[in-house]
């Protein structure tokens, strides 16, 4: 007995110790901004330990950060604070076309193993006392003009993300938001290599400032991890299918999941594409029919791989399933990825059977991407600052 109690003594013992002196948790990935809106954005950032986590958002009007109590928002989950090394904070109630300051914050937690109690570290996070805090700007319909940037086909090239993206290149006075468009890794067989791949140079370049938005591409469909993916990239639909409204824009994501026949060997009988895309094909058909679509000016469709009723089976049924609905729907542009090389195909071209334009994009490039009111110009950027322009003449 005299054993078991001097055995429980130093377990309390430490674990005080412990609590009394819980170590503050580092950010080590991130922020980055996610599902940017009119009236909300959502920040998402990793921590090196277990912690709860806020946001603290105040205006942009002059004054210093700590001029009084800011707005905070918190990581819940069904009303509990959740606990854990990544951390979702989506902030709500904001004006359109407006910029905000926000930080991010922290606390460490550990638990007391016999009575469940919690113990917090220290508070911390970004710092606004010496360096001034991040800022963001919330889009707008009502906006004059839309600027964004797409990449795609990166396939785990950080240091080319990072050259093209820079944080010199991509500011918020020259880009509204940036949209990745697949195929940033090869696999993704661990959360390791999508922050060391895509994360962490985005979060470290632009996207704690300007938007980040995703279009899953083929190739995050596998590996050991690629479940987990919008995870780290959450979306206003809660789905990798959504749409943006900015300016006189109204932009469809797509995700067009695999690009072979779901019982092909290479996805290991974990796919179920088919099913997936008949269920976004219904969401489609709500989409071009809502109000906010029919009302824009300029209707834009991004997705991975593009439609190609006689290629790969993933090509031919985005052409059999969404095609048809976005004929209908006078869309203006569609920007795709996927086959590493540049393509500009006019509307009607017989290759697609798509009655708007579609243009491929190359991969590991950054195109810049402006909508006016009469036309869509574009820009292609390589690494060696070779650069291939356009313009589509908006209907």
């Amino acid at each position: 007995m005299r054993r078991v109690i001097l055995s429980l003594l130093a377990l309390c013992t430490a674990f005080f110790a412990t609590a009394e002196g819980v170590k503050a948790p580092k950010i080590i990935a991130g922020p980055y901004i996610q599902a940017c809106g009119q009236n909300e954005f959502t920040v998402v950032w990793q921590t090196d330990c277990d912690a709860v986590s806020w946001v603290e958002v105040a205006p942009d009007d002059g004054s210093h950060f700590y001029n009084k109590t800011r707005e905070q928002f918190f990581h819940t989950i069904h009303g509990r604070r959740a606990i854990g090394r990544w951390h979702t904070v989506t902030v709500t109630g904001l004006e359109p076309a407006t910029v905000y300051r926000y930080r991010v914050l922290n606390k460490a937690v550990v638990f007391n193993p016999k009575n469940g109690r919690p113990y917090y570290s220290e508070g911390k996070g970004s710092d606004v006392y010496r360096r001034q805090p991040y800022r963001m700007r919330t889009l707008s319909d009502k906006a004059q003009s839309l600027s964004f940037a797409i990449g795609n086909d990166f396939h785990d090239k950080p240091e080319l993300l990072e050259q093209l993206f820079s944080k010199e290149i991509i500011t918020p006075k020259n880009y509204d938001f940036v949209l990745f468009n697949g195929d940033m890794v090869s696999k993704l067989e661990s959360e390791e290599r999508l922050v060391q791949s895509v994360i962490a140079p985005a979060a470290t370049q632009f996207a704690a400032e300007v938007p980040l938005f995703i279009s899953r591409g083929n190739h995050e469909t596998r590996g050991a991890h690629a479940a987990a993916f919008y995870n780290y990239f959450p979306t206003s639909t809660q789905m990798p299918y959504y749409t943006i409204s900015h300016g006189n824009a109204f932009i469809i994501v797509l995700d067009g999941g695999e690009d072979k026949p779901d019982n092909d060997i290479e996805y290991h009988d974990l796919v179920r594409y088919d099913d997936y895309r008949n269920k976004e094909a219904e969401w489609l058909k709500r989409v071009v029919e809502s109000p906010e679509c029919k009302s824009a000016k300029v209707r834009i469709v991004v997705i991975h791989i593009p439609p190609k009723s006689s290629g790969w089976h993933g090509e031919a049924e985005i052409a059999r399933l969404f095609v048809p609905i976005l004929n209908s729907a006078d869309i203006d542009a569609m920007f795709c990825g996927h086959i590493h090389k540049y393509r500009f195909s006019e509307a009607g071209d017989s290759l697609y059977g798509c009655n708007f334009p579609i243009v491929c994009n190359p991969n590991r490039t950054r195109m810049d991407i402006n909508v006016g009111n009469d036309k869509i110009s574009y820009k292609i950027t390589n690494a060696e600052a070779k650069e291939i322009t356009n313009e589509i003449s908006i209907k």
